[in-house]
């Protein structure tokens, strides 16, 4: 069964809370040479047969209307794990 993989980050230029969080802990632990967390969100869709150029558009458009909001977030990456999309030559 594929795997689509979307991945929604906060725009670069909005503050990231959280990821200033983690850096903050990190540096205090001494891990001072991470100079920067942002933190996302990563969505596995399981998806039934093969995934093809029109399954891939219509996971794009879910991504944009529904797992990211917009207004903060970017939709960073949408990706096939395991088989690739039908019809593609590599």
């Amino acid at each position: 069964m594929p795997i689509i993989v979307v991945e929604v980050m906060p725009k670069a230029e909005l503050l990231d809370p959280a990821g200033k969080a983690v850096a903050g802990a990190l540096h205090r632990l001494g891990h001072d040479r991470i100079a920067q967390v942002r933190i996302g969100k990563r969505f596995e869709l399981h998806v039934d047969g093969e995934v093809d150029a029109a399954l891939l558009a219509e996971v794009e458009t879910v991504a944009g209307e529904m797992l990211a909001n917009t207004v903060i977030e970017d939709v960073v990456t949408v990706e096939v794990l395991g088989a690739g999309v039908a019809g593609e030559t590599h």
